[in-house]
């Protein structure tokens, strides 16, 4: 009976199908139903983002296994072991961490380091020889990957969008870029500091197929004083001046006064008296407020999290998570173009 059991289990698990009908009634109450139609209406953004982090795991996986397969096909080849072929084509051609890297890396993120400054830069080395070394590795894998026929049946679960509204919300990138990506962020949350570098590689790998909107999110129970940084930021947006100020942020303490704020409107070179007005009139409460109330509806339960042309990802995804739908985004605008010829 157990196995059975299991064996319902696990087919119930692997079933790409909805356990109940749409019009199935899942409860009633004074005999009027609560259908899995209603249920589903409600949840859509929430079980979207379950059935994408799921393919996400599933392709991760995947794009490890073609790795291994890859390497072991090429040592076999080659009559050696996979250690033996990366210490051959990555260890031995990437070059050791230069003192010049470690005090560039050093000197752009200090504001963030903590401990004692040779500790610091044993740290750093290690960190930017890994990242030399995973440079190498995945730039070796490309080539290995050119030369064998890989073809990858894994479905991507079906796209949600969700209407996300973006009136007098600061960007960059064009206006009517084929793909846009609504940010909702936090200043004090260290994972939207985290993901800074990956936004600046789409950036820089896009270039003008992409525009990046802001959106307010502050959680204030989990990071007290975050929505000043917000308003704030509001307020050196009214000088055209909102990502110098954005980037301020992001690198200093995650602390809250007016001191702060008003110190840092200094540095980005703001009008002080316009600034100093403008914050302490508390003006940009309620819109903050407006663009909670927006997360909220459009299902964001925590920060980051982004919408891509409506499909959101959530959290500090890797760089691979964000190119795979921005690139789909683009294959689709692409086909829709040809289409319309």
């Amino acid at each position: 009976m157990i196995a059975l059991w299991t064996l319902l289990l696990l087919l119930a698990l692997a079933s790409p199908l909805p356990l109940h009908a749409a019009g199935d009634a899942l409860a009633e109450v004074d005999g009027v139903a609560i259908t899995s139609e209603e249920v589903d209406k409600a949840l859509a953004s929430q079980l979207s983002k379950l059935e994408e982090q799921i393919y996400n795991l599933k392709r991760q996986r995947v794009e490890v296994l073609i790795n291994e397969k890859l390497l072991a096909k090429e040592a076999a080849k080659r009559r050696i072991s996979v250690p033996a072929l990366l210490d051959a084509e990555v260890t031995s051609k990437v070059g050791l961490v230069t003192e010049q890297e470690i005090e560039k890396f050093y000197q752009e993120n200090k504001n963030q380091l903590k401990g004692e400054e040779s500790g610091l830069r044993d740290q750093i080395r290690a960190h930017l020889q890994n990242q030399k070394l995973a440079s190498r590795r995945e730039e070796f894998l490309k080539s290995l990957r050119s030369q064998a026929k890989v073809v990858i049946n894994l479905k991507p679960p079906p796209v949600l969008r969700v209407d996300v509204a973006v009136d007098g919300a600061p960007f960059k990138g064009p206006a009517k870029a084929p793909v846009t990506i609504v940010e909702f962020s936090d200043f004090h949350c260290p994972f939207c500091r985290r993901v800074l570098p990956t936004l600046a590689q789409l950036e820089s790998q896009y270039g003008e197929k992409v525009k990046l909107v802001f959106r307010d999110f502050p959680i204030d129970n989990l990071h007290p004083g975050a929505s000043q940084a917000h308003e704030a930021a509001r307020c050196a947006n009214e000088q055209g001046k909102f990502w110098a100020y954005h980037d301020k942020l992001f690198a200093s303490p995650p602390k809250s006064s007016p001191e702060i704020f008003k110190g840092l409107a200094k540095e980005v070179g703001l009008d002080m008296p316009g600034f100093e007005n403008c914050f302490d009139s508390g003006k940009y409460q309620a819109a903050i407020k407006k663009d909670i109330e927006e997360g909220n509806r459009v299902g964001v339960t925590g920060t980051p999290a982004f919408f891509i042309n409506g499909r959101i990802i959530s959290g500090a995804q890797p760089l691979e998570a964000f190119a795979r739908v921005i690139d789909d985004e683009l294959a689709r605008v692409v086909a829709a173009q040809s289409g319309a010829r």
